[in-house]
């Protein structure tokens, strides 16, 4: 090659070299991210995203901002950062629905919205047993109370959730067969809009994380039945497990943060190491406080292999729940 080629060659590799993106250059990030909750405000989601989106924001010397981008049971949110550019400027705080829907896609004869090895996972903040919640007024005062209250009335109780297979109709219906029972499914856009249908009146009891309705429950609106923990919630000492009441039933509602897949490797570290600041933030461990759930965070190896063995147990039960229209 002559040398002006060889020049010109060299010159176009420079200008090649500017122009990649900055998180190629390793001075990732150089804007905003996007945190997208796939939930409405108010839900566990949404409640941990905040601080944790903060928290980051800290970290990485750029704002890390939450878009809510509900439906579908949060599957038109996790879509949408399935599909995103992977360049570590969206990323995906997520709850243990994101095993649920490809699985109810698929059962339902559709293709589903996205597959898990579109998405990779960074860390997991929470883990909550979800809770058996009614208003303070309900006639139950106890789940085998409810469940006794639906064998004698079959489909008249009607129970909120954030959508058709969420986190909040999964264990329900783990529940109503464990319990011999069957209730009505009434599905919201998130856990928020079915608090307050709750406490409005328009459904008589609800499965959700502690964090959502804790609040309520020190203001004396609700009361919790019982939880699908494997032990009693540090927060609710009283309230039994189902276990302990011998009902075959326990699950747990995580959040965790993710991005597209093929997100370049240094981000991803990047990203890493402002998540497990962020666990162990000062007003992110305050803000857990306050709805009393305790963190339980998992760094990326540990997250992954607990999200594929959770993803394998969720895919089982909604096999064994089956279509619903």
């Amino acid at each position: 090659m002559s040398m002006p080629r060889l020049a010109a060659a060299f010159s176009l590799a420079l200008a090649f070299a500017a122009a990649l993106p900055a998180a190629a250059q390793g001075d990732y990030p150089s804007r905003t991210v996007t945190m997208i909750v796939p939930f409405p405000p108010g839900g566990v989601a949404d409640i941990t995203a905040r601080p944790v989106a903060e928290a980051m924001g800290r970290f990485l010397k750029q704002p890390v901002v939450v878009e809510n981008k509900a439906g579908a049971g949060g599957g038109v949110g996790m879509q949408y950062v399935a599909r995103a550019k992977p360049d570590g400027y969206t990323v995906l705080l997520a709850l243990s629905s994101i095993s649920i829907i490809p699985a109810a896609d698929r059962i339902l004869g559709r293709d589903p919205m996205y597959q898990l090895g579109q998405l990779v996972p960074i860390a997991r903040f929470t883990a909550d047993p979800t809770v058996l919640a009614v208003r303070a007024d309900s006639p139950w005062k106890g789940a085998k109370d409810m469940l006794e209250a639906a064998r004698k009335a079959p489909g008249a109780i009607p129970y909120g959730s954030s959508g058709n297979y969420g986190t909040m109709h999964v264990p329900m219906e783990m529940l109503a067969a464990a319990g011999g029972a069957k209730m009505l499914h009434v599905p919201f856009t998130g856990a928020g809009p079915a608090v307050v249908a709750l406490l409005g009146g328009s459904v008589d009891a609800i499965s959700t994380g502690p964090s959502t309705v804790m609040g309520h429950v020190q203001g004396g609106k609700v009361r919790v039945l019982a939880s699908w923990g494997e032990a009693r919630h540090p927060a609710l000492p009283d309230v039994p497990t189902l276990k302990e009441l011998g009902y075959d039933a326990t699950f747990s509602q995580w959040t965790g943060l993710f991005v597209p897949a093929g997100t370049p490797e240094p981000v991803i570290s990047r990203l890493r190491e402002a998540a497990k600041a962020a666990a162990n933030d000062p007003a992110f461990l305050a803000a857990l406080a306050r709805v009393q759930t305790p963190p339980q965070y998992l760094d990326q190896p540990q997250f992954r292999a607990f999200w594929d063995a959770d993803a394998k147990k969720l895919e089982g039960v909604v096999q064994r729940i089956g279509k619903v229209e």
